[in-house]
């Protein structure tokens, strides 16, 4: 089988920065699926493995990465009993795992759903990564719910993102929330609006667009962004006993300390944690993904998608990391093979 990676880390414009190569098709063994995959969507996070997790070296063997994937169950292991052959799959996968830029795919089968059955495929790829990520959370992490936070507020920092994106959608569309997302310009923020926030401000005069609109504080705030870009504003700008939450990466401690006076909680969210570790309810991924398919094909969610690459070649790989690292893309990008 064909797959896509690369032996070191290069800039995007240098010719080697993935390449090509046959590999043998695996065997799946215990939960594991083998899936043959049908398109991958592109996220921030393939763009800064391949940056940074071969750097002054050279690997034997090529990386590959790549976090979600729609495909057609070819295989299953001896304890898969979730999934058989034929079926059609969505998933992100695993991280510590080969990724989806290859023609097929080992992933075990409790981090994989069922994919939407009234949407296209490529609209089914681009959700998986996004949407656990904004399902985890809003549900998991912060623990909010619609009968007992309908009609608070949520603002979102990074609202035209993929998982903004998403994010938006859940607290407008399942948990009722009045729903604030940041965006600065006119194309990012016409997408939050069709996502269907209530309000759009402009992130670089945070504190200022939040009075604009009558919002002294909010019940709840999501980073997507940068938590240190931000932090000061969102300690003045959240409700006593609200909660915080974040995906991001900060470069510098931030003090959680500043919270306190306001017994405010936060909330870490990271999708790979229940792969990485094996948590006892890693299963947990593939009812969430099960759900988001619901919601999907009930037009409850609407995909991301924004664009489409059609081919499983280098080139269109460096294109889409081109395009992500540009920092300029709005909703999703995605491959199909």
């Amino acid at each position: 089988m064909q797959a896509i990676g690369f032996k070191t880390s290069l800039p995007i414009s240098e010719a080697d920065s993935f390449i090509q190569f046959e590999k043998e098709t695996p065997v799946p063994k215990g939960y594991e699926l083998l899936v043959k995959i049908q398109a991958v969507s592109i996220n921030p996070v393939d763009y800064k493995i391949r940056q940074n997790s071969l750097k002054d070296k050279i690997s034997d063997n090529p990386k590959i990465i790549g976090w979600d994937a729609v495909g057609v169950v070819e295989a299953v292991g001896e304890n898969a009993t979730l999934f058989k052959k034929g079926d059609n799959v969505f998933y992100a996968g695993d991280i510590t795992k080969d990724g989806s830029y290859q023609e097929f795919q080992l992933v075990d089968e409790r981090i994989v759903g069922f994919s939407p059955k009234n949407i296209p495929i490529e609209a089914s790829a681009a959700m998986p990564l996004t949407s656990l990520t904004a399902f985890e959370l809003l549900f998991d992490r912060m623990q909010l719910s619609a009968e007992k936070d309908n009609g608070k507020s949520i603002l979102i920092i990074g609202g035209a993102g993929g998982v903004g994106s998403v994010a938006t959608q859940i607290a407008k569309n399942i948990l009722g929330l009045k729903v604030i997302a940041t965006a600065s310009r006119e194309n990012s923020i016409e997408w939050c609006k069709k996502m269907g926030a209530d309000f759009v401000v402009n992130h670089k005069n945070l504190l200022q667009e939040m009075k604009s609109i009558g919002y002294e504080t909010v019940d709840f705030i999501v980073d997507f962004v940068d938590l240190n870009q931000y932090w000061n504003a969102m300690v003045e700008l959240i409700k006593p006993q609200g909660k915080i939450g974040s995906i991001s990466d900060p470069t510098e401690p931030v003090n959680l300390r500043q919270l306190k006076s306001k017994s405010v909680s936060f909330h870490w969210e990271l999708m790979f944690t229940r792969s990485m570790f094996q948590t006892n309810d890693m299963v947990q991924q593939h009812r969430i993904l099960n759900q988001i398919s619901k919601w999907l094909d009930d037009g409850i969610l609407q995909s991301t998608l924004t664009t489409t690459l059609q081919g499983f070649s280098v080139e269109n790989f460096k294109n889409a990391h081109t395009q992500l690292e540009s920092g300029t893309t709005i909703g999703k990008l995605v491959i199909k093979y």
